[in-house]
């Protein structure tokens, strides 16, 4: 009998020993190593991995303009860097509808998904095409992270690599919810986050949010659903600030008062019943969740506030480092413990039937 145990024990490869040890984690998560790494150093993760910074916005917010504007802040990775004083950025174009790109994506889904040949062969329309041109882009993007981490790292043979980047530029398609809400956008924003520091930037219509504290609020629940979504720290950028200065948003986000007061006025010019109701109450709920994003304003056009928007992503990178990571630490435990409880509850009762077994 004890021979049978041992041999079942031997193909399943655990011992009852091992089952009773505390759990550890039996994968590898990259983004974890290298926040023990930095901290065994005394460093920042941001100091040995480049920062991944996700831009997502409504449609019509500038958000691929601002790419470009970010893109021309940053070096281009090559062996001579031309301005050594700029940080080295790499750039992931994931729009697969979009027929240009003012900036030179180094990873485009356009090379690897043809739009509308996606749309002609599963009868699609425009939105459903873009889902699953990521879904196609998201079965492969493995591939991608092997080329981000190959890039992004000089001397990988060494026991401690130097990071040859340090930030890694991902634009996301505009119809927003075709990413933030999809299997695929999630898939990918959890393989850049399991590899890199990973942060989101939001970026808002600053003019039409001023001229409509309805549309203000939007955004705002937009911005609190993609946070509690992906636990990923998150910067509202207010972008086309040389047109309305973002100031005005930012102090209605750091002053309940002062937004009660513009929603006065605004509701005393244009009466809107029941809206002008919720966005106080909204207001109200979240007032707390503001104290917990970072915002900034910016000008796609003119390139004011890029310096700013930059030193923010350092500080929402020293947030991921803290939270995400813990976060995700104590998921891969938990995992792990359900995993060693199902397999030992499994061999108990192996062991049971093949006591039972033997007494008859």
């Amino acid at each position: 009998m004890t021979d049978s145990l041992d041999t079942a024990f031997q193909r399943i490869q655990l011992t009852p020993g091992e089952l009773d040890q505390p759990s550890a984690a039996p994968v590898r998560i990259p983004v974890l190593d290298r926040s023990n790494e930095a901290k065994s150093s005394d460093k920042k993760l941001r100091d040995i991995s480049p920062v991944c910074v996700l831009v997502v916005g409504m449609a019509g917010s500038g958000k691929t303009t601002l790419m470009a504007a970010l893109q021309r802040s940053l070096s281009v990775p090559d062996e001579e860097k031309s301005d050594s004083s700029k940080p080295v950025g790499y750039c992931l174009n994931l729009d697969p509808a979009t027929k240009l790109v003012p900036f030179g994506a180094s990873i485009d889904i356009r090379d690897t998904v043809d739009y509308k040949e996606v749309m002609k062969q599963h009868k699609l329309g425009p939105n459903g095409a873009i889902m699953t041109s990521l879904n196609l882009f998201a079965t492969k993007f493995d591939q991608v992270i092997s080329i981000l981490d190959s890039r992004s790292y000089v001397n990988k043979d060494n026991a401690s690599p130097s990071k040859s980047l340090d930030y890694i530029l991902v634009d996301t398609p505009g119809q927003i919810e075709a990413f933030t809400w999809s299997a695929s956008g999630s898939i990918i924003t959890s393989a850049l986050a399991s590899s890199f520091p990973t942060v989101l930037a939001f970026v808002v219509d600053t003019p039409r949010c001023t001229a409509s504290l309805n549309t203000f609020m939007s955004n705002m629940l937009y911005a609190c659903s993609m946070f509690y979504r992906t636990r990923l720290p998150l910067i509202v950028v207010f972008n086309k600030c040389d047109v309305v200065s973002g100031e005005v948003c930012m102090e209605w986000m750091q002053d309940y008062e002062k937004f009660q007061e513009a929603l006065d006025d605004f509701t005393s010019n244009d009466d809107s019943g029941y809206y002008a109701s919720l966005t106080r109450s909204l207001s109200l709920v979240l007032d707390e969740f503001y104290a917990t994003l970072h915002r900034v304003a910016v000008s796609a056009a003119s390139g004011d506030g890029i310096v700013e928007f930059w030193n923010i992503v350092q500080k929402a990178a020293d947030d991921f480092d803290e939270d995400y990571v813990g976060d995700l630490k104590c998921r891969v435990e938990e995992q792990v413990a359900r995993k060693r409880a199902i397999a030992k509850d499994a061999l108990n009762r192996l062991e049971k039937d093949m006591n039972q077994e033997g007494g008859i």
